[in-house]
């Protein structure tokens, strides 16, 4: 008898499998891809095509699971997602997220060059909710800490590419953060002024911005050794980088 599935499967949606093993997967989601089925998005999400390949294991840990999606990344974002197979993998896994134990690393492209070129940003960040959606506004009403440590770790002569780690992790805290310093995230049109390096960035990298989830760092949910796993930044930003004399180390490409 076949398993009736709450999410409707879709292989045609393609999200690169990283690790695998019994207990939880790793992918690397494309930008401008929807993580889960919403308004406007219930069959081209990074859950349709989870359930094209692992449906039946998914559709076992339930909606009170998420089925199987630990964490989420905004549609414009790239990179890691991690999501359970079986209860002991979501659920020893998620319980690290809770507890902020995740290693997590993000590379940023941004406009400008940060200096000095590692520091990190302390700002409050409060979110509020204007036109419908959810923003993070720095020192605003109610606002609880934030910090994002950086470090440049390419530049050229108009751009940057950074490595970011979270030590919080509130509402686009990366996005809100880098503009708040000065250097927004390209292509981010929430957060970043308009600029001719935007322009340039969309007609390179439609439908993204540049940050991108590139590494995750935590320990086995079952047998307890620890695991670092990454994801080379996507091919448009990468041409970008080149045409803009930003040289990428060799862990991200």
């Amino acid at each position: 008898m076949a398993v009736q599935l709450s999410v409707s499967p879709n292989p045609r949606v393609l999200c690169p499998v990283v690790h695998e093993d019994d207990h939880f997967l790793v992918v690397a989601k494309p930008p401008g891809v929807v993580t889960q089925p919403g308004v406007g998005h219930q069959h081209d999400t990074v859950l349709n095509a989870l359930f094209a390949t692992h449906g039946k294991l998914l559709q076992n840990l339930g909606r009170n699971r998420d089925f199987g999606l630990i964490h989420r990344l905004d549609r414009p974002t790239s990179g890691l997602l991690v999501v359970g197979l079986t209860p002991e993998g979501y659920d020893g896994i998620r319980a690290q997220f809770e507890a902020r134990s995740i290693g997590k690393t993000y590379v940023a492209v941004v406009a400008g060059v940060p200096r000095p070129v590692e520091g990190v940003i302390r700002v409050p960040l409060a979110e509020v909710r204007r036109g419908g959606r959810k923003e993070s506004v720095p020192n605003g009403p109610g606002a609880q800490a934030a910090e994002t440590r950086y470090r440049v770790i390419s530049e050229g002569p108009d751009v940057a590419l950074l490595e970011c780690d979270l030590r919080t992790g509130r509402l686009h805290q990366i996005r809100a953060h880098l503009t708040h310093r000065g250097h927004p995230i390209l292509g981010d049109r929430d957060y970043g002024p308009k600029i001719d390096l935007d322009r340039a960035w969309r007609q390179a990298a439609p439908a993204s911005i540049g940050l991108h989830a590139g590494g995750l760092s935590f320990v086995h949910p079952v047998f307890r050794h620890r695991l670092t796993v990454r994801a080379p930044l996507p091919a448009p930003a990468l041409a970008f980088l080149a045409d803009h004399g930003v040289s990428v180390p060799r862990r991200w490409r």
